[in-house]
């Protein structure tokens, strides 16, 4: 299998997983506002691929999901694509930049800055759109409901993308899916474990006082 061809193929399975997270890992957490782990994929994605795979996994993820499942249509679909390229996009541009741990760390917690900056502008101009919302309604809610939603959506996509990255490149390896690691240092050190799994359950208790389950 030539390079080109093992580049779509895995194109093409990052988008089949993504997509299956995304229908089976939906989670309500606030007003209308729902977590699904799909970026999780992108971003891994982007990190063996590199940024402009996760661009391409982004746009055909988000239109199986605006013709199948979402019910938001074309809307739905620009802020989904905005959602992901945002957050996996800049991760794995500064992860090529810097392939390292400390690349991949800066690089996913740099996209989840980006992510809910950029999400904040376009909730405030597409949101009283879709939603029917007065816009001055949907400004009152950015800081209190958008920010943090963005925020751990972001935090919970770095920390199962730092525990999950090297298991399934290692097993794409082995099934001769992937080209072999050169100067990668992206291993489950001790160090990133600790702080992934930290950083997991901060954001999974935030979901549940936010859902009022806690």
């Amino acid at each position: 299998m030539n390079q080109k061809t093992q580049k779509i193929a895995l194109i093409g399975m990052f988008c089949a997983i993504a997509y299956a997270l995304m229908i089976m890992g939906r989670i309500p957490v606030v007003l209308f506002l729902k977590y699904d782990p799909k970026d999780v994929m992108i971003a891994i994605g982007g990190f063996l691929l590199g940024p402009f795979a996760s661009f391409i996994i982004s746009v055909i993820v988000s239109f199986i999901e605006m013709i199948t499942a979402s019910e938001t249509g074309p809307i739905g679909f620009i802020m989904n694509v905005l959602s992901s390229c945002s957050f996996a996009c800049t991760a794995a541009f500064i992860y090529k930049r810097k392939h390292t741990k400390s690349g991949a760390v800066a690089g996913l917690l740099a996209g989840c800055c980006v992510m809910a900056v950029v999400m904040l502008l376009w909730n405030y101009l597409i949101t009283p759109i879709y939603m029917g919302y007065p816009r001055e309604a949907v400004a009152e809610l950015l800081l209190p409901a958008f920010l943090p939603f963005n925020l751990l959506k972001g935090g919970l996509n770095t920390a199962v993308t730092l525990l999950f990255y090297k298991p399934v490149v290692t097993a794409l390896r082995k099934a001769k899916l992937a080209l072999p690691s050169t100067s990668e240092q992206t291993g489950s050190s001790k160090g990133v474990i600790v702080f992934s799994l930290f950083l997991f359950a901060t954001c999974a208790v935030s979901v549940l006082v936010m859902k009022g389950v806690i």
